[in-house]
């Protein structure tokens, strides 16, 4: 009897367990460097992708929905990297999708269209008119910026797409990007005059606008990170900084979430999370 009795209280034991697991959210964060937090501490020992182990927003999210997390985001990471392999050997984004999964995350398009040497090449250093505006080089003969983000479109509607096939029964969240400057700028904060400023939020808006378009035409949820941000700029004190400048004021790479953004952010993921319904069949 005493045997018996103790098997039962195994079985008891091992089928909690199991319980325990079914119930836990499995959660997937693909993306570029906006959602892996480059340099912010602590970094995950596969360098090359300069990926927080403990402080980018999917791990924020996680820790608040009680989450089991595969974070593949990778800075640096384009749509194709989903399916293909960054750097010639790190494992498509896509590989880590099961038919189990119940969450993913995504962040992507910013370096298909450049958004960074974009804004790199809006820097100058003297007041106008001792320089040259990205504004008037970039839409001279047509929008640059705006032409990449159009092109991109269809290419991330395949992509959510795939997510969908991969992952069929999880819930599937597309951010934007963050406000990384306030209207007119704050010259010489940053050094990026008025108009230059302006054009690179709106290209950055429109990034934002075109990925929640493609997400909302598959029943995914759009999280807006730009509405978080407000105030929190580039040009915002650095303690009160959520982006960070082309001179970081904390440990994080240049034009970049830093870890008060990304708890932020992960915040309002993990809202948005808790309040989606399952993306449509």
């Amino acid at each position: 009897m005493r045997i018996l009795a103790g098997m039962a209280v195994v079985a008891m034991l091992v089928a909690g367990t199991s319980t325990a697991q079914a119930d836990t959210l499995e959660y997937v964060a693909l993306g570029d460097s906006a959602a892996a937090g480059p340099l912010i501490p602590n970094q995950d020992p596969a360098l090359w992708c300069l990926r927080s182990s403990n402080n980018n927003y999917p791990q924020v999210a996680a820790k608040i929905l009680g989450a089991q997390l595969t974070d593949v985001t990778c800075s640096g990471a384009k749509t194709e990297d989903f399916s293909g392999r960054q750097f010639g050997f790190v494992k498509p984004q896509f590989d880590a999708l099961k038919s189990t999964t119940d969450l993913v995350s995504i962040t992507i398009g910013g370096n298909d269209v450049g958004l960074v040497q974009t804004a790199l090449g809006c820097i100058n250093l003297l007041p106008e008119p001792i320089g040259l505006s990205c504004r008037d080089r970039l839409t001279a003969g047509g929008d640059q910026v705006a032409a990449a983000i159009k092109g991109w479109a269809p290419e991330f509607g395949q992509a959510l797409d795939e997510v969908k096939k991969r992952a069929p029964k999880a819930k599937i969240l597309v951010t934007g990007y963050g406000t990384y400057i306030r209207p007119g700028g704050c010259y010489p904060v940053q050094p990026i005059w008025a108009r230059d400023a302006d054009y690179l939020q709106a290209s950055v808006n429109l990034l934002s606008a075109t990925a929640r378009a493609e997400a909302e035409k598959r029943g995914a949820t759009y999280v807006d990170l730009a509405a978080v941000s407000v105030g929190h700029d580039t040009c915002a004190k650095p303690s009160d900084r959520y982006l960070e400048g082309l001179i970081p004021t904390t440990i994080a790479a240049p034009l970049h979430p830093n870890a008060a953004g990304m708890a932020a952010f992960g915040a309002t993921v993990a809202r948005a999370a808790q309040q989606a319904q399952p993306s449509k069949a």
